[in-house]
């Protein structure tokens, strides 16, 4: 696949195809010389008077037309037979009946009018791609700011007018750990760069391109969005991590965007450890205008679980979304509850939870690693969302994770707002990550 920083050297190529354009122009002068130069022609001055010959035999055939005319004249014979009193009576019954009977057809057309409007639509979305896709980028370049900033320096500081050499291999690989890369993705960048570059010159650019095409390349396959409109109702969302990650905040916001497209959301408030928990997502019920089911502080959250999607099958919801409890992951006593919760959650419906989402703070670093794996083991996580990247120079994690556990990704958090909750873009994010410009 090639990304944004690979298609910009195309169009180099193009403008030197450029001047195939002019001798295209001259092909549609031509076709209109073709006209002009058939009168100017000598042989056809010589064929002139047997052009009149043609033109005479077509100025007969005409006349064999001028037959038929009269042909029209038995049309208006059936004119003196409706004139007969019982006649046009008949006549005017079925008139009205043919308009009764395209009253409908007129109907169906109107929808089907519609659909060309829909299809219209997407033939413009092509175009429109372009701009949103600048948007994106622009918006994540602007959230991995300190990110791309820490690892851009670095790169710029190593290959400034520097040949690619062993030494400079393993300062670049030192850069991408520290950068929180990984270093299975460090090593793998070194071995990838040194094959066609090394001893050679090379540039902080050539460097930026090759850093986020590997990443990229990584991380499209898991680039997935959260799709609840499949599968039976009601939809179960488990929210999973840490305390501090952002689970209820992440909650509340996707609660919103559901809203927006019309789904009836049910969220409960499961973290019933933490009174501000509770309180936060009543604010976002009230938003949202989403109705949450929460109990008193302390309450068993498991109970929680199953009474909620009780009521959630009662009231005919579409999505559940159920918070729980921030817990540390080397505390087998509490990650125990979030397997009680699970147990129970199955016993109304063995396929649910139908999402477990581990939400992940960018700023714990490499701890996230040991975060991934005690909640995949516990709760059998679905996909990953990594929230406060615009608040870290430690973004490069999610590339650790992913490459490490190869989770889905539905969304990133660049910032506090609703809309700073992004469809996770893989191309975005490594074009973003690398320091590179559209």
């Amino acid at each position: 696949m090639r990304w944004f920083w690979q298609k910009k050297k195309k169009p180099e190529d193009k403008g030197e195809e450029t001047p195939a354009i002019e001798p295209s122009v001259e092909g549609i002068v031509a076709p209109k010389n073709e006209p002009t130069a058939e009168p100017k022609i000598e042989p056809k001055i010589e064929e002139a008077p047997a052009l009149p010959e043609p033109e005479d035999k077509p100025v007969t055939e005409p006349e064999p037309l001028s037959a038929p005319e009269p042909e029209p004249q038995p049309e208006p014979e059936p004119q003196p037979e409706p004139e007969p009193e019982p006649e046009p009576e008949p006549e005017p019954e079925p008139e009205p009946e043919k308009p009764s009977s395209s009253a409908p057809v007129i109907a169906d057309p109107v929808p089907a009018e519609m659909e060309p409007e829909k299809d219209e639509k997407p033939k413009e979305s092509p175009d429109e791609d372009k701009p949103k896709k600048a948007n994106i980028f622009a918006r994540f370049s602007s959230g991995l700011k300190r990110s791309s900033s820490r690892l851009g320096e670095g790169v710029t500081s190593i290959f400034t007018k520097r040949k690619l050499d062993a030494e400079t291999l393993e300062e670049l690989e030192d850069l991408l750990i520290s950068s929180d890369l990984g270093t299975a993705l460090a090593l793998r960048f070194g071995e990838a760069l040194s094959k066609d570059r090394f001893d050679k010159d090379i540039d902080e650019r050539e460097v930026r391109e090759a850093l986020a095409s590997l990443i990229a390349d990584d991380l499209h396959p898991l680039q997935k969005k959260l799709d609840l409109s499949a599968g039976p109702t009601p939809q179960v969302v488990l929210f999973v991590g840490v305390n501090g990650s952002g689970k209820t905040t992440t909650l509340g916001k996707i609660a919103a965007k559901l809203s927006g497209e019309g789904k009836k959301v049910l969220m409960v408030a499961g973290d019933t450890f933490r009174a501000a928990a509770i309180e936060q997502l009543k604010v976002w019920g009230e938003r949202t205008n989403t109705p949450v089911i929460a109990r008193e502080i302390g309450a068993d959250a498991a109970g929680l679980a199953f009474d909620a999607l009780a009521r959630a099958k009662k009231e005919g919801a579409d999505i559940v979304l159920m918070d729980t409890a921030g817990r540390l992951q080397n505390k087998t006593e509490l990650m125990e509850e979030l397997r009680k919760i699970v147990r129970v959650i199955k016993k109304q419906d063995e396929n649910a939870p139908h999402h477990v989402i581990l939400v992940l703070d960018a700023t714990v670093g490499q701890n996230a690693l040991s975060q991934a794996e005690a909640f995949l083991e516990a709760a059998g996580v679905t996909g990953l969302v990594m929230t406060k990247l615009d608040g870290t120079a430690k973004g490069g994690v999610l590339v650790a994770v992913s490459d490490r556990f190869h989770l889905p990704i539905h969304y990133i958090g660049i910032g506090e707002g609703i809309e700073d909750l992004q469809d996770f873009d893989a191309e975005s994010f490594a074009g973003a990550i690398a320091g590179l410009t559209e």
